[in-house]
């Protein structure tokens, strides 16, 4: 399996970007090694599970009903973004405006939407990976916490049955600034008890690792490296990777 790396070292101001065959087994291999990383902390939509399918199906239909379409493409702008500032990206969008009252209206008629899916979310709509990668954090002692914008993220935890493997979970009902400021993360770390330089974040949207970059994290994406090119690291998801090999490279 043909993996992309995408590492970033602020320091020395040196950028590669890999294509490899195996797992990732020398990650990071020129990293300083005198870190300590004490905790990880996730972002939910589309790291944790593919909620982004419903937010996008929801949203369209927004627009639909407002009188305007959108794309996937735009959609990626929305991705890491709060609930009302998604509405006035899509409005923006539209050429839409809206009175503060109606936004409300129209953000709860979304929210419903998309609660009628995830509502509907088995077990194993977890991405491939994830749950074996949170055990053995678990069994390695590693904290782990959420840091998302959603408003959804407990039931969606729940509906998944991982909910007992996160010991913070800092969402969108406890959070005053959205990504990319780091407030988010911030409050996970202090959750957890460990530094910024101890934490890695892992995120699939732009502004999400804005967020972590800003913060003092160790920022790895989850995605497209073309996406996310300022991330320390990029892995295609959880499939083939193991928190030993990350840690043996010390990231």
């Amino acid at each position: 399996m043909i993996f992309q790396l995408h590492l970033l070292w602020k320091s020395n101001k040196f950028a590669a970007t890999f294509q490899f065959f195996s797992n990732i087994n020398f990650l990071i291999s020129m990293l300083p090694k005198d870190i300590v990383l004490k905790a990880c902390i996730f972002d939910l939509d589309g790291v944790i599970v593919d909620t982004a399918k419903y937010h996008y199906i929801a949203w369209r239909r927004l627009a639909n009903e407002l009188g305007f379409d959108f794309d996937e493409t735009f959609n990626e702008r929305l991705k890491g973004v709060s609930r009302m500032d998604s509405l006035n990206l899509i409005l923006d969008e539209g050429g839409i405006t809206l009175q503060e009252n109606e936004k409300v209206e129209w953000a709860s008629k979304k929210n419903d939407w998309y609660r009628e899916f995830i509502l509907q979310m088995k077990e194993d709509e977890a991405l491939d990976g994830v749950i074996p990668f949170l055990r053995e954090l678990q069994q390695d002692r590693i904290k782990i916490g959420l840091g998302s914008a959603s408003k959804n993220a407990v039931p969606i935890l729940e509906r998944l049955k991982i909910k007992h493997f996160f010991e913070v979970i800092i969402d969108g009902t406890k959070t005053t600034k959205g990504k990319p400021d780091p407030q988010v993360f911030q409050l996970g770390a202090q959750g957890l008890g460990v530094l910024p330089s101890e934490c890695v974040v892992f995120e699939d949207a732009a502004k999400g690792i804005d967020a972590a970059l800003a913060g003092g994290f160790w920022a790895v994406g989850v995605g497209d490296v073309r996406h996310l090119p300022h991330a320390h690291v990029v892995i295609p998801g959880f499939a083939d990777l193991t928190w030993k090999q990350l840690k043996s490279q010390e990231i």
